[in-house]
Parts: C-alpha cells; structure tokens; sequence
C-alpha cells in the first residue's frame, strides 16, 4: 500500500502541473499555477517523508500536512 500511494501521491502532482500550465498567462493565471504547483508536489513530498518518520508523532504530523495540501489543491 505504500508504493501504491507514492505512485499516486507523484502522479497527482504530475496531473497537477500538467493542469496548471494550462492557465491563463496573466497575473492571476501565473498566481495559481504557482500556488497549484506548490501545494500537489507538497503532497508527495510529504508523503515520501512520512513514510521515513523516525516516530509515530512525526508521521501523523507529516501525514496532516499531506491531508492540508491535497485539500488546498482541491480547492
């Protein structure tokens, strides 16, 4: 289950960054791209290091953020 969810978790953020080139080429459209960019790869990122946490607590923290940033990509 791991490896499924690193696969998904990078395939997200590539999906994301296909989708934020496409935006608009003007000041709101260079806003969100960067903020889409941001947030997905954030969520594999996170992923990856909460499945390195050297301690439980250090896993639910990572693990909250990746929760924070798929949300804020969602939205």
């Amino acid at each position: 289950m791991e490896r499924d969810l690193k696969i998904r978790t990078k395939k997200f953020a590539h999906d994301c960054i296909k989708i934020a080139l496409m935006f608009p080429e003007n000041k709101l459209g260079y806003h969100l791209q960067g903020q889409l960019i941001r947030c997905s790869t954030s969520v594999a990122a996170n992923y990856r290091a909460a499945c390195i946490a050297q301690s439980k607590k250090s896993f639910v923290a990572k693990l909250s953020i990746v929760i924070e940033e798929a949300d804020e990509s969602n939205f």
